[in-house]
């Protein structure tokens, strides 16, 4: 009797430990990113360049954005489609918002849809 009240007590303690544990590979990109497709649809992203804000290796200024503590550098617009980059606003003096819809692809993001935000008056 003793022994079964052993083995049903390791087997709740299992099944609760099995119940409670995260989904294995699944790797978080952001709360919006669809999992499956690796789509970006209409989330509010830092952007700004990728080497003089963010640290990322390359040569030259690139625009980039930050998803979950990740940075991707963009392709389908670039630094120099928003204005002077090196302005006191500009993307390698300061990290700005946008709007971005697009996919990712290994360590860039296709761009679909981007569209800066005004900058915060403080």
């Amino acid at each position: 009797m003793r022994r079964n009240f052993q083995l049903l007590l390791v087997c709740i303690c299992l099944t609760l430990v099995a119940c409670d544990s995260p989904p294995r590979n699944q790797a978080s990109i952001s709360p919006k990113t669809n999992q499956m497709s690796n789509m970006i649809v209409n989330e509010r992203l830092e952007v700004s360049c990728g080497q003089c804000q963010f640290g990322m290796q390359a040569a030259g200024c690139d625009l980039a954005v930050r998803i979950g503590g990740q940075s991707y550098f963009l392709d389908g617009t670039s630094i120099d489609d928003h204005g002077d980059a090196h302005s006191e606003t500009g993307f390698c003096n300061c990290i700005r918002e946008a709007t971005v819809s697009g996919k990712l692809q290994g360590d860039r993001l296709v761009v679909e849809k981007f569209e800066l935000l005004p900058l915060k008056q403080e």
